[in-house]
């Protein structure tokens, strides 16, 4: 390696002697010493996947995000650019998509795919925002068909992180917080979710639906797209009769799709947009790994 002359200081030039090879100016002290560091800290790396009696340490468990899939290609884009902030917030962590419908990989296909070998243990975080038969159900199911240890995360919701990401789309689209005690009276949310006849569904929406009204300041109705009730537009029918006419829809979704779609256009003024590649989804998604493998440690 050599080094560029400082354009401060001209090198003076000499004719090499006869019959000998042109002088080679010594590397740069810096780059050696940046070189020395590379080497120490991969040295270092390797050195701890080495167990003392000589065995291969195990690699952290494979993150397996469990997407729902949806005909609408938007929802694949929004769904691997967000796996791409998961990889950057948590370098050399394997990362993996799998769908429970739709779109591919199918979960099934990614759980097929990963090599015992390689990858002894895998947790699967649902990018589902409240419980409901894909988590009660397909999901364990699925998993306990694979070659490879898996246990499964609890959904992404309800939780602050969530609460978080649904506020900041709110404020993105417009929302503003009440400025005088006429507008608070006329003031509400309605929050949009997918729905579930699940029970425990409607107990993460109202969950999830209070912790966003803590951030607010104003009553956040659940509603639902499919299955449950009340549906989009007879929760805002029910404000309005209530004389809350200044009301926002929160889409509680984590990508665009026809759910989505459908709650947006029944929203009579502000709508925010699905929740995406909102930071906290990463952070939420990493916090759910990272929950799953606390919970097995205590229990081993």
């Amino acid at each position: 390696m050599t080094a560029s002359p400082s354009p401060h200081d001209e090198p003076e030039h000499r004719e090499p002697e006869h019959g000998s090879a042109p002088h080679e100016p010594a590397p740069h002290l810096d780059s050696t010493a940046h070189l020395m560091n590379l080497i120490n800290t991969q040295l270092t790396r390797q050195l701890g996947l080495v167990r003392p009696d000589g065995r291969r340490r195990p690699g952290a468990p494979a993150l397996v995000v469990v997407a729902h899939g949806s005909r609408d290609p938007r929802a694949l884009e929004t769904v691997r650019a967000l796996l791409d902030l998961v990889r950057a917030e948590r370098p050399g962590l394997p990362v993996h998509l799998g769908h429970i419908e739709l779109n591919e990989p199918l979960l099934t296909d990614t759980l097929a795919a990963l090599d015992p070998r390689r990858t002894p243990d895998a947790v699967l975080v649902p990018l589902l925002l409240a419980r409901g038969y894909h988590v009660r159900r397909d999901i364990p199911e699925a998993a306990a068909q694979a070659r490879v240890r898996t246990r499964v995360a609890a959904p992404l919701g309800p939780h602050p992180l969530l609460a978080d990401a649904l506020h900041t789309r709110l404020t993105e689209a417009g929302w503003r917080t009440p400025a005088t005690a006429a507008e608070l009276r006329a003031s509400a949310v309605v929050l949009a979710l997918a729905g579930s006849r699940d029970p425990d569904s409607a107990v993460d929406a109202r969950r999830t639906a209070a912790l966003l009204a803590e951030r607010l300041g104003v009553p956040v109705v659940p509603a639902f797209a499919s299955t449950a009730a009340p549906t989009v537009p007879e929760a805002l029918r029910a404000l309005a009769a209530r004389g809350r006419d200044r009301v926002a829809v929160a889409s509680c979704f984590t990508a665009p799709g026809r759910f989505a779609t459908e709650c947006a256009q029944a929203a009579p003024g502000i709508v925010s947009a699905p929740l995406g590649t909102h930071p906290a989804m990463a952070g939420l998604l990493l916090h759910r790994y990272d929950e799953a493998l606390q919970v097995h440690s205590n229990a081993a």
